[in-house]
């Protein structure tokens, strides 16, 4: 009965110790301001518009053509 008893204090020894508040869960947290950068205007953005595939009229008759990305200013 006594080793039970021991052996159960010393299992839960750990977990009464480890509830105990150290330094560490004490310590002020100081959060420093970020410094703000200058923001850098972007760049113009080259935008591109998608051509789907189609049919085209040749003289030899009809031809597939894919589909392509064609820039737009």
């Amino acid at each position: 009965m006594m080793k039970r008893i021991l052996i159960g204090m010393l299992l839960a020894l750990p977990l009464a110790v480890a509830s105990f508040p150290s330094q560490a869960s004490a310590a002020k947290i100081v959060v420093i301001p970020t410094v703000h950068k200058p923001k850098v205007a972007p760049r113009p953005v080259i935008r591109q518009k998608l051509i789907p595939g189609h049919w085209e009229k040749t003289p030899h008759g009809r031809r597939w053509v894919p589909a392509h990305y064609v820039r737009i200013k």
